[in-house]
């Protein structure tokens, strides 16, 4: 029987896509291929019994072409202090078969790897928000400049039917580095974006 959960929190997005990210489009990836990474941060959240208050996780992935023709890699990363039962919780989410939009993650992977395990340091600051995870991880947001005047530009998307987030504030990364056991890129400087969510079991 699935749990009955919920979750409120933050996000960020980071690919190696232009500005807008065409994934949000139903459109083909930048350079043909997607290289990315979402980070959850629960404000307030709960799986079955198992509170989640102050708890980040989040994923990085690899797809060869557009992420909807599948064959996408994935790279859970849990947070580290969290005891048993949250780290049972947050990989039952993110293996998509509690719903949610893992489930849509999960649909189109190929590959799922071993989670990595690791202290999760996250600034929420919409897009000023960064996370580091060691020397695994690590993004910085900023917002995107105007090329004529460079003052920076306010975008932001606003989506009914988005899947991770319904309105999301578009930006660029300062830094976006993955080094991961089995995912490795530097696509620092492409887009980026911040955004809240709040999701619930069955949906």
């Amino acid at each position: 029987m699935a749990a009955d959960w919920t979750l409120k929190g933050q996000l960020l997005g980071a690919c190696n896509c232009d500005w807008g990210c065409p994934c949000s489009f139903d459109a083909p990836p930048t350079h043909g291929t997607c290289d990315g990474v979402y980070m959850w941060h629960v404000d307030r959240g709960r799986f079955g019994k198992t509170r989640l208050d102050d708890l980040s996780f989040g994923i990085c992935g690899h797809a060869p072409g557009p992420l909807h023709q599948g064959n996408v890699t994935w790279q859970p990363v849990i947070e580290k202090r969290a005891d048993e039962s949250q780290r049972d919780a947050m990989l039952a989410l993110v293996s998509g078969r509690e719903g949610g939009p893992w489930r849509i993650f999960a649909a189109v992977a190929s590959k799922i790897c071993d989670p990595v395990f690791a202290r999760i340091n996250m600034k929420i600051d919409g897009l000023k928000s960064r996370v580091r995870i060691g020397d695994l991880v690590e993004v910085a947001l900023e917002q995107i400049r105007n090329p004529v005047t460079n003052r920076p530009e306010e975008l932001k998307l606003v989506k009914p039917t988005g899947f991770t987030s319904k309105w999301a504030d578009l930006g660029r990364t300062k830094t976006m580095k993955v080094a991961l056991p089995e995912l490795a890129y530097d696509h620092s400087g492409q887009y980026a974006e911040f955004s809240e969510f709040s999701y619930t079991a069955g949906k």
